[in-house]
């Protein structure tokens, strides 16, 4: 047997098997009850998420659906403050869905979550019918604790505070579009799945009173999460084209499109926004660690109304706002 079954979404044999076979040993789950219970040890606020991916294709250059559902789980968690700590897992498999490929997969999020420092405590299996879903679609809930003294909000936002962002743009976003409709870029394109926790607790550990607010760019991009910011806290934003760092090749892979990097996904950078008289700091802390190497202050909080602003290379400006609809289709 190398394939799904529909039995293996049934609740009887096969589907017992294909969790004490395949899943339990990979996720170390020393029991399989109805639900897991967890010592938190912590008496203040929790962070609870959850998230769905549906991501086509299923594996892409520089990771997969796998590890990017760990990844964007313990980033949701992150970049409100939380420490990461547990994580569910639940698979909706296709009939016919190759064993070799679930298990790639179940490999890849066992990695993922203990390169994150995360444990996957329960999850579920579900079946359908060949033909009325896409392979395999993953769902994810994640449980982290707030630090005391953590509480960040849109509604700190303040005049003059500054825009930071952790890395290059559209790199997620690109990958996926390429492998999707066999197109090659030299340097290839790789998708920027990674866990952020690490890089943000460092930030965090010191300068948590002049951090406002964070956020991972992921569907949307970094026009829409810079657009959702400037909303919620009825702020102007101005952000500068020559200080956002993009990548060569996305750069060109997106004129070649006729795509907006600033609204292609990202899977591995946040956006922080910052008290300006400590932001060159928190910069230089940020470069210090692997996945902040590019991180660069790209623009500034300058007025009230919600507004985003780009000045652009030529010296022109012009409004961003967010996309009415998707510029790519199930990249996440």
């Amino acid at each position: 047997m190398d394939k799904i079954l529909l039995g293996h979404g049934s609740g009887g044999k096969l589907m017992y098997e294909l969790i004490k076979k395949y899943i339990a040993p990979i996720f170390e789950l020393p029991s399989l009850m109805d639900s897991a219970i967890v010592s938190l040890n912590h008496s203040g606020k929790i962070a609870i998420t959850t998230d769905s991916y549906t991501v086509s294709p299923i594996f892409f250059p520089g990771g997969d659906i796998g590890d990017l559902a760990i990844n964007g789980t313990v980033n949701d968690l992150a970049v409100v403050g939380a420490v990461p700590l547990y994580l569910t897992v639940g698979f909706i498999l296709e009939e016919g869905f190759p064993l070799s490929d679930f298990e790639k997969i179940l490999s890849s999020i066992s990695s993922s979550a203990k390169k994150a420092g995360v444990k996957i405590v329960a999850g579920d299996t579900k079946v359908v019918d060949k033909g009325k879903g896409d392979g395999i679609f993953i769902n994810t809930s994640g449980i982290g604790v707030i630090p005391e003294g953590v509480e960040l909000s849109p509604l700190k936002i303040e005049m003059g505070d500054k825009i930071l962002i952790s890395g290059s743009i559209g790199n997620h976003g690109i990958a996926v579009m390429s492998e999707r409709n066999g197109f090659t870029f030299e340097p290839p394109v790789l998708s920027d799945t990674r866990a952020l926790n690490g890089l943000i607790e460092q930030i965090m550990k010191e300068f948590t009173p002049f951090i406002k607010v964070m956020r991972d760019p992921t569907r949307g991009g970094l026009a829409t999460t810079l657009k959702e910011l400037a909303l919620e806290s009825l702020k102007d934003i101005l952000i500068y084209e020559s200080a956002i760092p993009l990548h060569d090749t996305v750069k060109g892979a997106c004129e070649l499109l006729g795509l907006d990097p600033l609204y292609v996904a990202n899977e591995g950078i946040f956006v922080a926004i910052v008290k300006a008289d400590v932001a060159e700091k928190i910069l230089q802390l940020m470069k210090s660690h692997p996945f902040g190497e590019e991180s660069a202050i790209i623009g500034e909080v300058t007025g009230r109304g919600g507004k985003v602003l780009l000045k652009t290379f030529i010296g022109g400006t012009r409004i961003v706002d967010m996309l009415p609809g998707e510029q790519l289709p199930r990249i996440c």
